[in-house]
């Protein structure tokens, strides 16, 4: 492939490279680096299972290279009592912003929703990353104030 960037839904030999990215977007957002398994992980959650929930899209430059993912799931709300698409993860590589592949990334997630049968798209970002909110507010996306909390689970005997 040569000329043109797209996206294109991961397969598995792209795991390792996601799992690079990752690793880069969880140092971006000043989070803990991810499990060193990720890519096995992620071949488990999307080509080991039945019925896969989570979807993986990734960005490629024109001379091939993935340079940036999305990842999305389908979730409930239960206030609204329907199916919404959840995209946990969108990052693209430093050098690779505002070259177009964020839009394209965002119209997969919402081609994978319409596919789906969802009529809403879900995601956050941190609060400080005033980047992200104007790429999102230039889409049109609406932002609502919440905090996000984490409880782990302890494992059964322990």
């Amino acid at each position: 492939m040569t000329g043109t960037a797209r996206v294109r839904h991961a397969d598995r030999a792209d795991l390792p490279r996601v799992a690079e990215l990752a690793a880069q977007h969880a140092a971006y957002e000043r989070a803990a680096p991810p499990v060193p398994d990720l890519a096995a992980r992620l071949a488990g959650l999307m080509f080991d299972t039945p019925a896969p929930r989570l979807r993986c899209l990734v960005a490629e430059a024109p001379d091939g290279e993935i340079v940036g993912y999305a990842t999305c799931a389908p979730e409930l709300s239960t206030w609204d009592g329907r199916e919404y698409l959840h995209m946990d993860c969108l990052f693209l590589a430093p050098g690779h912003r505002g070259l177009g592949l964020g839009p394209l990334l965002v119209d997969a997630v919402v081609a994978e929703a319409r596919r789906l049968g969802v009529m809403e798209v879900q995601w956050q970002t941190p609060a400080w990353n005033e980047g992200a909110v104007r790429f999102y507010d230039r889409l049109g996306a609406r932002a609502k104030e919440k905090l996000r909390y984490s409880l782990p689970v302890a494992e059964a005997g322990s």
